[in-house]
C-alpha cells in the first residue's frame, strides 16, 4: 500500500489549519485505477493522499488508522462493499466525508450510497479536473455529483413539491439555486452562472438548508423535489 507523509492519527489536532492539505484515502480493488488517482492527486498541492485500500474491510481499517478528510471509494469491492464500508466508517472515522467513485449509475446503487452516508457520488470516467474540484467542494461542505447522477436523482424524485409552512417558503433566488444544485453544479459554478459572488451562493445555501431542515446538497435536492 502506498502511503503519504500525513501525521499519525493520534497527532492530528481537532482544529485543522487552512494551510494543511486535504487528506484523501483511496479505496478501490483495481491497482491500476488507484495508481491513476494517485497520479492525479500528486499534482495538486492542496491535496495529500494518506493511504490506499484494495477492499472494503481494508478501507475501514485504513480510515480508522489515518482519519482522512475525504475517502474516494468504489462501490463494488471484495470482502465488504463500499456501501457497507461507508456505514462502518461512520463509527471509526466519523469526520471523514465519503465520495462513491464508480462506473455504476444505477439508481439502486446511488440511493443506497446516499443512505449509507456518502456525501458525493461521481462516475469513474469523470475528468480529473472535475474530481479535484469535487474533493475541494466536498471539503468545503458541498456534496458533489456529476450532471448524469443529478439527473438520476431528479428522475427518481420528481414529484409534487411538498407543501411548505409559510415561514419555510423559498425565495425566487433560493429556488433558482436549488435548480442549479439539481443540475449538479458546485458553488463556484452556480456563482458564475447566476453572476453573483461565491459568498452570496453560500449565504443562500445556508438559508435553504435551514428552511428544508437538511444538512447537505443531496438531501436538499431530494427533499425539495420529492
Amino acid at each position: 500500500m502506498s502511503q503519504g507523509s500525513g501525521s499519525p492519527a493520534g497527532q492530528r489536532a481537532s482544529g485543522k489549519a487552512s494551510a494543511e492539505p486535504i487528506r484523501v484515502l483511496i479505496a478501490d480493488d483495481h491497482a491500476l485505477f488507484r495508481r491513476g488517482l494517485e497520479m492525479v492527486l500528486a499534482d495538486e498541492p492542496d491535496i495529500e493522499m494518506v493511504g490506499q485500500a484494495s477492499d472494503g474491510a481494508e478501507a475501514v481499517a485504513r480510515a480508522g488508522e489515518f482519519l482522512p478528510d475525504i475517502v474516494l471509494m468504489d462501490i463494488r469491492m471484495p470482502k465488504i462493499s463500499g456501501i457497507e464500508a461507508a456505514r462502518a466508517m461512520k463509527e471509526c472515522a466519523p469526520s471523514a466525508k465519503i465520495v462513491m467513485l464508480t462506473i455504476s449509475d444505477e439508481e439502486e446503487d446511488l440511493f443506497e450510497a446516499i443512505r449509507s452516508g456518502a456525501s458525493g457520488y461521481l462516475l469513474k470516467r469523470s475528468a480529473p479536473a472535475k474530481l479535484l474540484e469535487s474533493i475541494k467542494e466536498l471539503h468545503r461542505g458541498g456534496a458533489p455529483m456529476t450532471s448524469e447522477i443529478a439527473r438520476k436523482v431528479i428522475e427518481s424524485f420528481f414529484k409534487a413539491k411538498p407543501a411548505a409552512h409559510p415561514q419555510d417558503k423559498l425565495t425566487a433566488r433560493e429556488d433558482e439555486i436549488l435548480g442549479c444544485l439539481a443540475e449538479g453544479l458546485v458553488t463556484k459554478e452556480i456563482a458564475d452562472k447566476l453572476s453573483v459572488s461565491y459568498d452570496t451562493v453560500r449565504y443562500h445555501l445556508k438559508h435553504i438548508y435551514d428552511k428544508l431542515h437538511v444538512h447537505s446538497r443531496t438531501e436538499a435536492v431530494i427533499k425539495y423535489l420529492g
